[in-house]
């Protein structure tokens, strides 16, 4: 199944500021006048979307090996601290992909809102004379041969 057809924790604010459905939106992201927000957040969201799958997985397995009708002779210390760490993990990025995502949001330019005139930036040309390098000690100084 297509992360477009999955949901994340973040589509409604993904619609309020795009304002159209998640799924428009991913057709409008392959359009020629594809903002570069949208389609920076719909990659993010791509992202998110895996990560939470990541973390529900963990959970669900959690949950189900410590569920109350769960035989207590099948609980493992050391399968628990794996899924430990693998839900540190699968939070940590999923906590990476929302911040990256609110950033986005936050600093994004207001739709319809494009500059005047295409941005230019002036390129320096950086131009310098490097030094000669000292002579290595006894350069040019003259071999001789002991007998």
């Amino acid at each position: 199944m297509s992360v477009i057809d999955k949901t994340s924790t973040r589509d409604t604010l993904l619609e309020e500021a795009f304002g159209a459905p998640v799924r428009e939106l991913y057709a409008q992201a392959t359009g020629p006048d594809a903002s570069a927000a949208l389609v920076r957040a719909l990659e993010l969201r791509s992202f998110l979307v895996v990560a939470e799958e990541q973390v529900a997985q963990v959970r669900d397995r959690v949950h189900g090996a410590t569920a109350a009708d769960r035989d207590m002779n099948e609980l493992s210390a050391d399968d628990l601290r794996f899924d430990a760490q693998w839900l540190e993990a699968a939070l940590s990025g999923r906590n990476g992909y929302v911040a990256a995502l609110g950033e986005l949001l936050r600093t994004m330019p207001e739709p319809g809102q494009r500059p005047a005139r295409p941005l230019q930036f002036a390129q320096q040309k950086i131009t310098a004379v490097a030094a000669p390098a000292p002579a290595p000690p006894r350069a040019g100084a003259v071999r001789t041969h002991r007998h």
